[in-house]
Order: C-alpha cells, then sequence, then structure tokens
C-alpha cells in the first residue's frame, strides 16, 4: 500500500477503514513533558491556561515531528468558572465551582464566539498544518457546567432548580454551537469535544438525566458540526453509549481502561464507531520501555485489524510520563502499526 498523508491516514480510520497504518495521535501533550522532550529547558513554573492553547503553531509542529504524530491539535475551550489550584510543573486542577446559585450567573462572561479576533490563532494553524490531521479541541458544555457549579450544586440542582442547571448548561452549549459553526468551515479536519460524563464505575448521573438534558443539547450541536466529531469521555459511559452514537460521532477517546474495555467495543462497536485509545497511563509513568512497548503491541494486535483504530494515550500525555516511554511508545507504534497486522 503505498504512503498516505497523515491526514488522509486519520481521516480513513475515522470512516472505519484500513489505511496504510495504524495512526497515532494525541488530545494533548502538557508543555512541561515536551519541553523535557525536545530539550526547550526546564518546565515553566507557572500554570497553564486550561482553556486556551499551550503551543504556537511552530512548537505544535515540532512536538508532533518529534513523536511521530499524524495530528497537531489547537485547543479553544469556553472558561471554567471555579478555583483553579496549581500542582506540579504548572498543571492546573479544577476545585471549587463559583455559580452556585442564579445570583452568580452574571459571572458568566464567555468570548463573543461572532468575533473573528477569537479565530486568529486559530487560522494560523489551519493556514500551517500542512499534511497533518488537524484537530480543534474544545469542550461541548456538560463538563464546565458540572465543574463551574461543583458536583454538589450541581447533583442537588437536578432535584431542586433544574432551571438554574439548564440556563448554565444553555451558556455553554450556545456557545460550543456558535465556535462549532465558525471552526468547521475554517480547514480543520476534526472536532474533538473533552466532557467527562463518568466515573470508572458509571456515569455521573444517570441514563434519565443525560437524554433529558444532555442529549437535546448535544444534538444542537450535531447540527453544526459537519466534520467528523470525536468524543472524549473519561470513565463509564457505556449506560448512554447508544445514544452518543445516535448522534452521528466518529470516534470515541479513550475508552479508559478499568471502566471500558475496547476490545469489547471492537467486537461490539468497531463497524460504526473509530475507537481512540487507550495507552496506559501507569505504564506510561511508571512502567519500563520493554512494558510499553508490549502494551502498545497487544493494543494493536487486538483492536488494530480492520481499521477503525487510532492510538493514542490513556488520556493525554501528561507531564509525569517517563521521557523514554514516550518514545518506547513512539517507537512500538512504528514497529508493529503497519497494516496488515500480523502479530
Amino acid at each position: 500500500m503505498p504512503e498516505m498523508t497523515a491526514r488522509e491516514r486519520v481521516a480513513i480510520a475515522l470512516r472505519c477503514q484500513e489505511p496504510d497504518r495504524v495512526p497515532h495521535c494525541e488530545l494533548g501533550v502538557d508543555r512541561a513533558l515536551a519541553q523535557r522532550l525536545l530539550g526547550w529547558g526546564e518546565p515553566l513554573s507557572e500554570a497553564a491556561n486550561l482553556e486556551r492553547n499551550p503551543y504556537t503553531v511552530e512548537e505544535a509542529l515540532a512536538v508532533a515531528g518529534f513523536l511521530k504524530l499524524d495530528n497537531i491539535y489547537y485547543v479553544l475551550r469556553a472558561p471554567v468558572y471555579a478555583e483553579k489550584v496549581p500542582g506540579k510543573d504548572g498543571r492546573l486542577f479544577y476545585a471549587e465551582g463559583e455559580i452556585r446559585s442564579e445570583k452568580d450567573l452574571a459571572k458568566v462572561q464567555l468570548p463573543d464566539p461572532e468575533d473573528p479576533a477569537l479565530y486568529a490563532e486559530a487560522q494560523e494553524f489551519v493556514a500551517r498544518k500542512g499534511d497533518y490531521c488537524l484537530w480543534f479541541v474544545t469542550r461541548a458544555g456538560i463538563f464546565p457546567t458540572m465543574l463551574s457549579m461543583g458536583w454538589e450544586v450541581f447533583s442537588l440542582g437536578l432535584y431542586e432548580n433544574r432551571r438554574f442547571v439548564e440556563t448554565l448548561l444553555d451558556l455553554y452549549f450556545d456557545w460550543s454551537t456558535a465556535v462549532a459553526r465558525h471552526v468547521c468551515r475554517m480547514g480543520f479536519d476534526v472536532f474533538v469535544t473533552t466532557d467527562d460524563m463518568a466515573f470508572k464505575s458509571g456515569p455521573f448521573f444517570s441514563p434519565q438525566v443525560f437524554r433529558e438534558l444532555v442529549l437535546p443539547r448535544y444534538r444542537r450541536l450535531a447540527e453544526v458540526v459537519t466534520i467528523p466529531w470525536v468524543v472524549h469521555t473519561d470513565g463509564n459511559i457505556m449506560p448512554f453509549l447508544d445514544d452518543l452514537l445516535s448522534l452521528g460521532i466518529a470516534g470515541l477517546h479513550p475508552n479508559e481502561k478499568g471502566a471500558m474495555d475496547i476490545r469489547y467495543m471492537k467486537a461490539r462497536y468497531g463497524r460504526r464507531l473509530c475507537l481512540l485509545g487507550n495507552v496506559d497511563l501507569n505504564i506510561l509513568g511508571l512502567g519500563t520501555p520493554q512494558e510499553v512497548e508490549e502494551e502498545v503491541r497487544s493494543l494493536i494486535r487486538d483492536v488494530g485489524p480492520g481499521g477503525g483504530y487510532i492510538i493514542t494515550s490513556g488520556n493525554s500525555l501528561a507531564a509525569y510520563l517517563k521521557p523514554e516511554n514516550v518514545i518506547a511508545f513512539t517507537q512500538a507504534v512504528e514497529k508493529y502499526g503497519r497494516y496488515p497486522i500480523s502479530l
């Protein structure tokens, strides 16, 4: 089979077909890890913005080239109204939500999605993507709603003041829908929403809540997403997976280990859904290069045949991962990922 461009390779996998080799992509690479891998110096101590892109286009291309990825990505998310706690190497974590009652809704001031200036940097990524598959990474709206309200306020609101919950949901979903309308016309190749909706044991809320509150808003978003749509959520979403599939999504990431069985997903859904994932972060962070190679080999062996598979980390390439293991990951994909798979 002739060598494909990265964009062609990813597009074919997202159509659940076999490209020339298994595409290797990521939704995120922590800047601190990239600095170590590429020799950019020690990680900065200040925390990165969780809602804006972590790299210039030159840096994004350098990271993708070093890791031999098939994609580069651009991040633009609506702000979350919650306390942000800095962790090691500048990684931020969300803490207490700030939108605790209806009077707090006045605090929610989202960037104007009709302002061309909002997309100026994104347009530079489009202009310089070359043969890479360019992914636009955002949030649809359910996760920033939960984070901004906090778990307790959100959960109580579902029973005591659903109008409050729906008002904030609409603010976020209206914003992401307007953004999607613009970016899908700009030249991005894949639209990615990153909204965690589940623990390992099961969803954050009942399937009934998903179908009443979340799914109709996802349907509004689906009406304007005209490029392949990949949904990211950690945890076990099996109770409403078929509802998500009814939106016409192209791919699901990361099929989290301990929550979803990616091999079962391949057997049951592999003809209609591209699976992304899920190289174990525990192995990447604590294991050896040999263990990483075996992890990659087994995933490609079991999930790769027939196509419809994009290998990624089990979430993102976090700062705490061992650089030598991340390099072993890349090398193993090159070693075992060529079609036809025969391992």
